[in-house]
C-alpha cells in the first residue's frame, strides 16, 4: 500500500460531496511584500495603514487577491492536482477583510460533474468557502475544472450542470464595516478619477505590460502551494512546457489596470471569469478593462463598479476580445468580470 496521494480524478468526485482542505496558512505582513514584489501592486488602500485608517478601517488589511490566491491554493491538491485546465469562477464574494495574521483555511463542495465527449476527462464544479481562525467565512466562490480521467473506462456519471448566475447582485455586495470615502485622500491614491467618471461600455487601455519569467511564475505557485502538476512539471504537458498559473496573469492584470482604474480600491466580488488562452513564459502580458455597470452602497461616499479585465499577450490591441464566431481571439488570455469598491 503507498502512502503518497496521486490526487483525485475524475471518478473520485461526486455530487454533494464536502472536502477539508489541509494545510491552515496563517498569513502575515511578509505576504504582503512579496505580493507586491510579484505584482506591480499599488492600490492605496492595500498598501497604506494610514490611508485605511483614514478610509475607516483598522488598518490596511491584505490584498483582496492575496487572500484569494492563499484560499484558491489550499484548493489544489484535492480539486485540479490533474486538473487539464481551471476553466473559470462565478458567484464569488469576499465578506470580510484578511488581516496580517490570520489564519486562513479551506473547505469544498462538489456542486457538478459532467463527462467529456472523448471520455478522458470531465468537468468538476465546486463551491468553496475559505475561513479564517475563528470559523468567519472571508470569500467563497465557485470554479469549474477539467480533471483527467483514472481509466477512460469507467462509467460516466450522471450529468450535472450547476445553475449560475451571470452575476453576483450588487445588493449582495458586502462593504467592509466602517468602510468610508468621505474624506478620500485623491492625490495619495493616484488618480483624479470618482466611479462616476467612468461611463458603462467605456474601455481603459492601461497601457503597462509585464514579460512573464519562469522565476516569478514559480515563486508565486509555491508562495500559495499550488501544487498543480502543470505548473511544476515540464514533463506534464506533451509540449514541455509548464502552464503559468491563472491566478498569476489575474493578479497582473489586476496590478496593470492601477493605470486608469488607481481608485478601483476593493474588489469585492467576482462575477465571471475564464482563462481564455494558455500562457507561458517569455509573454508580455498587457491589460484593458471595460466598464460594465454601476451600483450604489450603503457607505459613505463608496460606490460600486463592474468592471470586465482583459489580459491580453504581446501586441493584442485594447477592446478586442472574440471573433465573429464567438470565440476568444489567440492573444485573449484572462476574461473576469468584478465588482469594485470606488469613491463616488
Amino acid at each position: 500500500m503507498t502512502k503518497t496521494n496521486p490526487g483525485r480524478f475524475f471518478e473520485d468526485y461526486t455530487v454533494g460531496q464536502t472536502i477539508r482542505h489541509a494545510v491552515p496558512r496563517t498569513v502575515a505582513e511578509g505576504e504582503r511584500a512579496l505580493y507586491h514584489a510579484l505584482y506591480p501592486a499599488r492600490h492605496a488602500l492595500y498598501s497604506s495603514d494610514e490611508f485605511a485608517i483614514s478610509s475607516g478601517l483598522d488598518g490596511s488589511p491584505l490584498d483582496d487577491l492575496l487572500a484569494f490566491h492563499t484560499v484558491f491554493g489550499k484548493t489544489v491538491p484535492d480539486v485540479s492536482l490533474n486538473a487539464v485546465a481551471n476553466l473559470g469562477y462565478a458567484q464569488g464574494r469576499w465578506l470580510r477583510p484578511v488581516w496580517p495574521g490570520d489564519t486562513l483555511r479551506a473547505e469544498s463542495q462538489v456542486i457538478g460533474l459532467r463527462q467529456n465527449s472523448n471520455g478522458q476527462s470531465g468537468v468538476v464544479w465546486v463551491r468553496t468557502q475559505g475561513l479564517n481562525q475563528v470559523d468567519e467565512v472571508v470569500l467563497d466562490y465557485v470554479r469549474w475544472v477539467m480533471v483527467r480521467k483514472r481509466d477512460a473506462g469507467s462509467p460516466a456519471p450522471d450529468p450535472v450542470v450547476p445553475d449560475l448566475a451571470p452575476a453576483v447582485d450588487p445588493a449582495d455586495l458586502i462593504v467592509p464595516e466602517g468602510l468610508s470615502f468621505a474624506e478620500y485622500d485623491f492625490d495619495l491614491a493616484g488618480e483624479p478619477h470618482r466611479a462616476g467618471d467612468y461611463a458603462v461600455g467605456e474601455i481603459i487601455d492601461h497601457i503597462d505590460a509585464v514579460t512573464i519569467e519562469e522565476a516569478e511564475h514559480m515563486l508565486a505557485t509555491r508562495l500559495w502551494q499550488n501544487t498543480a502538476k502543470v505548473h511544476f512539471d515540464a514533463t506534464h504537458r506533451p509540449d514541455g512546457r509548464r502552464l503559468i498559473y491563472g491566478g498569476h496573469v489575474i493578479s497582473l492584470a489586476r496590478a496593470l489596470s492601477f493605470n486608469g482604474l488607481a481608485n478601483a480600491q476593493m474588489i469585492v466580488a467576482l462575477n465571471a471569469g475564464a482563462h481564455a488562452n494558455p500562457c507561458f513564459a517569455g509573454d508580455t502580458v498587457r491589460a484593458w478593462s471595460q466598464v460594465l455597470d454601476h451600483a450604489p452602497t450603503n457607505a459613505p461616499g463608496v460606490g460600486a463598479v463592474r468592471l470586465r479585465l482583459v489580459a491580453t499577450r504581446n501586441d493584442a490591441p485594447a477592446g478586442t476580445l472574440r471573433d465573429h464566431q464567438g470565440r476568444y481571439l489567440p492573444d485573449v488570455l484572462l476574461d473576469l468580470d468584478y465588482w469594485a469598491l470606488m469613491p463616488l
